[in-house]
């Protein structure tokens, strides 16, 4: 079959689309309190899940798109047999520049140096918490030490980045933040600090309790005495990133709700069960699974989805109710794939 010509994706307010995230299991070996209900969720068998071929195959599809960064997300990704397997295939695909993974990082020990010579770019871990009880309540269960062996076993690769993903909490890990900033300057990482968003959180009550803006950072920085600079860094995505004059590493800045980014959005979805949602947000979404084998059918359905993309995602609109045409996705974030 002759190789379509390569496109640009661009939605109807102009904005380029060259990022897909691709969740390849909603299987966690952890759960977290923003990410999964504490009794866990039914997972979805293995027939209802994308196989590695599928995936190889789909990327493929969006590489003739205009897609250039593929992202590997779960659940937790490192759970997939496959996962190199995988990565192998997409690395394979010459319109692919960069190939990243966000993973809890416990299994980073025995998978980095794998992950690395499959072709992974980039590692995105997350970790929200230096305290071994903290992180035991906050992940309901896991270790810390295994996640910052992994990390520092990681470290010793030549990744081109590796990025800590630390989700703030209002009453949580607020006050680790200034931890965070420390961890950058001692080691080769970007810390991004994010936002608590409302995904799949019922009492909306209870979320604006928990949700802090992080803005704070500058003034922690301030009381350090500590001096910042903003910097650019590929790959960054919504992040908006500094440095602390002098440290080894850096941090991010990643706010949809104080200062949303949804003007910048270059990004699809793709659920494990083969639905690509063009919002993260929002509950729209379809299936791609039957036409990842006909690139004509598969193009035009991303495109009728693409369509549909809003202009922003109005997450924290204190009035939900008052959005008629749409409603939040059902799914958590675990379904999703951040």
């Amino acid at each position: 079959m002759m190789k379509p010509e390569t496109k640009i994706l661009k939605d109807r307010f102009g904005r380029v689309h060259d990022y897909v995230r691709i969740s390849v299991t909603d299987k966690c070996n952890l759960r977290c309190v923003y990410c999964m209900p504490e009794e866990g969720l039914p997972f979805f068998p293995d027939d209802k899940v994308l196989s590695g071929h599928e995936i190889i195959q789909m990327v493929e599809n969006f590489a003739a798109m205009g897609v250039k960064k593929i992202r590997l997300t779960g659940g937790e990704p490192l759970l997939r047999q496959d996962i190199e397997e995988i990565i192998t295939g997409i690395a394979e695909i010459p319109e692919i520049e960069d190939i990243s993974v966000t993973t809890n990082g416990l299994a980073l020990v025995k998978k980095a140096e794998k992950l690395y010579q499959a072709g992974l770019n980039r590692l995105n871990i997350s970790l929200d918490t230096f305290d071994p009880v903290s992180y035991k309540t906050m992940t309901r269960g896991g270790q810390l030490q295994r996640v910052l062996n992994g990390i520092e076993v990681a470290s010793q690769l030549p990744f081109d980045k590796i990025k800590i993903n630390t989700v703030i909490i209002n009453g949580q890990n607020d006050h680790e933040m200034v931890d965070f900033l420390k961890y950058s300057i001692d080691h080769d990482v970007n810390v991004r600090f994010i936002e608590f968003m409302p995904i799949s959180q019922e009492n909306k009550a209870d979320w604006a309790k928990q949700y802090m803006g992080i803005e704070q950072v500058f003034d922690i920085c301030d009381m350090q005495g500590w001096k910042v600079e903003a910097i650019d860094l590929a790959g960054n995505g919504p992040s908006d990133n500094y440095k602390i004059v002098g440290g080894k590493g850096s941090f991010g800045l990643i706010h949809p709700i104080s200062c949303n980014f949804c003007e910048s959005c270059n990004r699809l979805r793709v659920t494990a069960d083969g639905c690509v949602k063009s919002c993260l947000y929002w509950d729209e979404e379809d299936s791609v699974r039957e036409e990842i084998a006909d690139f004509s059918a598969f193009e035009e359905k991303i495109q009728t989805i693409l369509g549909t993309k809003p202009e922003n995602h109005e997450m924290a609109l204190a009035e939900a109710d008052k959005v008629k045409d749409k409603k939040p996705t059902w799914r958590h974030m675990s379904q999703i794939g951040g």
